[in-house]
This record gives C-alpha cells, structure tokens and sequence, in this order.
C-alpha cells in the first residue's frame, strides 16, 4: 500500500488533488492510503513551498497547481 500525502491548508485546489489521487488509484486498482496535512509548520518541513503538494511514500513528487493526470499515475504506479 503506497502512502500519499496531500499538502495544502484545505482550499478547492488542495481538495481537487485529493479527489484526483483517490480517482487516479481507483482507476488504476491500486491500494492507497491518502492522508492531508494542513499544518503550515509540516507543509514547511516536507519542502512544500506552493501548495497543493503531493508526496508519494515520503518523497515529495508535486508542489503547486493541479498535478497532469498522465504524471499522477506513472506516480502512483512507481
């Protein structure tokens, strides 16, 4: 199961990404466990620096904007 972990302080762009993710795995028939972090003091520290950002088993792979579908799954399938 991957962990994937959605950065943003809870704006439709942060919850649009977080659709995204759970839509992408499903699609794909991965197992996910999808998380949100909202705390600035965290988002800082995992080197978020424009939100939403994504981070897939503790390696930041997003930062800023909507992620492209295509990317979003080669992502999740890594």
């Amino acid at each position: 199961m991957k962990e994937v972990i959605v950065y943003g302080p809870g704006c439709k762009r942060c919850e649009t990404v977080e659709q995204m993710v759970r839509d992408t795995a499903t699609r794909l028939g991965l197992d996910v466990d999808v998380k949100k972090e909202t705390d600035y003091a965290k988002i800082a520290m995992a080197g978020v620096v424009s939100t939403p950002g994504i981070a897939i088993d503790g390696k930041l792979v997003h930062a800023g904007g909507l992620p492209d579908e295509a990317a979003l799954e080669g992502w999740l399938s890594a």
